[in-house]
């Protein structure tokens, strides 16, 4: 779990790096009030998944050779799938900032809307045909 975790750290941090700077880009005075609000309710989501995704790296470090794997395991599996569902919102507002300052407000939301049907049907929705196949076989 911690390797999986590892992976998506580093996305998640580059991704919350890249929002962090974009206040300061000359274009941004030009987004309007809602894009504001969306762009601050990504930042947020996007620093939340940050915590969340590498929460467990320092639980493991405090908690090594304690014989608290179970603890760990629970825990750092509760972190990643809110950290994953905090990612995804986070990639939607990505989605709906930047096609809106490239193509308008219409497509923001477009682009916005499918990241999130896309973030469902593959993070969600094939996990959930695969277990539902398991049950069938076995």
């Amino acid at each position: 779990m911690l390797q999986e975790l590892r992976v998506t750290q580093t996305g998640v941090q580059l991704l919350t790096g890249f929002l962090l700077t974009l206040p300061f880009q000359q274009q941004f005075a030009q987004l309007g009030r809602t894009e504001h609000i969306v762009y601050s309710a990504t930042v947020a989501c996007s620093i939340g998944a940050t915590v969340l995704l590498v929460a467990p790296v320092g639980m493991h470090r405090l908690l090594f050779r304690r014989h608290r794997l179970q603890t760990v395991v629970a825990t750092a599996h509760r972190c990643a799938v809110a950290g994953l569902m905090l990612l995804g919102v986070a990639l939607c507002g990505v989605a709906v900032v930047t096609f809106n300052a490239v193509f308008g407000v219409a497509a923001g939301w477009v682009a916005g809307s499918c990241a999130a049907v896309a973030i469902v049907a593959f993070w969600i929705g094939l996990a959930l045909l695969s277990r539902r196949s398991d049950d069938e076989a076995g």
